[in-house]
């Protein structure tokens, strides 16, 4: 295990800038029904090559702990920041696609007042090796890094999109070594799923989320599919890789939107990662090898688990909750989204704190 910097080539960056002033654009001007629209990307690529500043922004991600250590001959990056109070709880937080490690930069500060905080990169994104591994396999990783490279007995997982289900494959295959999980979703009704014993808000769910996948799932089809495909435009054009993940982040909205809940500055550091690193190819590859890997039926652990819904993400009912979950605690959030750790770092940091203590006190 080694301490690592962030430390991008300038040659890269100078790239980066003449790629940008080059963007070749379509010449359909669709709103964003269509996807991502082109007068908005057309101000965004201007941002990014005339005003945004990646060295700012990478001097603002070395002011955490980086390390960097190999694990089965993978290479991990991740963030550990010790906390500041008495004994603390260690705390893995699991980021998802088309996110970073660097979801949770808002929300590692406020945290490290109660956790040791554990942020890795998933295999095959951000400073991790372009690596691209399954589910389980990532977990088992991750089980290995808390527990044998860092030392720790037991810990807390959290994430949301593939973080939960990295959470959740760490409760099946690792169960001795979690204390509890902590999720912003739970996964969604699909053909194994028993209609008919869902009550009525998890059939409302279930239909909200089949409609979801109908005019938003697009990216995982071909993602599971045809990722290599994809992967050629995106690795050689910045502003195509950036409307492929704003059309993600503003899924069922527009980026003017998105932008008053995350920086525009944000959003560009977060699709930065994923260009110096050049790790969207791997990124996107890990949705083939989980579609394709073998899966048994759904397994519900005993390890604790909480809940917290955005009101922006999926009308996800508590009664699902439970079904997928051993659920102790269940949180309606007044305000966020899919992103909640980014958007809401408070309400998020007073949930996690709320569930830790309840299972410490129980």
């Amino acid at each position: 295990m080694q301490p690592f910097t962030i430390a991008v080539p300038e040659t890269t960056l100078d790239d980066l800038r003449l790629r940008l002033a080059r963007t070749r654009w379509p010449d359909d001007g669709a709103g964003w029904e269509y996807g991502t629209n082109l007068a908005y990307m057309k101000d965004l690529v201007d941002y990014w090559e005339h005003s945004y500043d990646w060295r700012a922004r990478e001097a603002e991600l070395n002011r955490f702990a980086h390390f960097r250590t190999e694990i089965n001959g993978t290479g991990i990056h991740f963030v550990h920041e010790r906390g500041k109070g008495p004994d603390p709880v260690p705390l893995l937080l699991l980021h998802g696609w088309p996110d970073s490690f660097y979801r949770y930069h808002r929300v590692i500060p406020l945290l490290t007042s109660s956790f040791d905080v554990v942020v890795p990169s998933i295999p095959g994104q951000g400073f991790s090796d372009r690596k691209a591994m399954t589910t389980d396999d990532t977990a088992d990783l991750f089980a290995g890094l808390v527990t044998e490279e860092l030392g720790y007995e037991r810990f807390v997982a959290a994430g949301g999109d593939a973080g939960t289900l990295i959470a959740q494959s760490l409760a099946e295959r690792h169960t001795e070594v979690l204390i509890g999980i902590h999720l912003t979703d739970v996964g969604y009704p699909d053909p194994t799923t028993d209609f008919s014993t869902l009550t009525e808000p998890e059939i409302e769910f279930a239909n909200y989320i089949q409609q979801w996948w109908m005019s938003e799932g697009a990216f995982n089809i071909i993602q599971s599919t045809k990722p290599q495909s994809l992967a050629y435009g995106l690795a050689d054009s910045p502003a195509g890789l950036a409307a492929w993940i704003m059309s993600f982040m503003a899924s069922g909205t527009t980026g003017e939107e998105v932008e008053k809940r995350l920086s525009r500055d944000d959003l560009l550091t977060n699709i930065m990662i994923y260009w110096v690193t050049q790790t969207i190819g791997s990124s996107v590859r890990r949705y083939y090898l989980d579609a394709h890997a073998p899966s048994g039926p759904w397994r519900r652990t005993p390890v604790p688990a909480a809940v917290a819904r955005p009101p922006r993400d999926a009308p996800l009912p508590r009664e699902w909750a439970e079904r997928r979950v051993h659920l102790k605690h269940f949180t309606e959030l007044p305000h966020g989204g899919h992103f909640a750790a980014w958007e809401e770092p408070e309400l998020y940091a007073k949930d996690v704190w709320e569930f830790v203590g309840a299972l410490a006190s129980s």
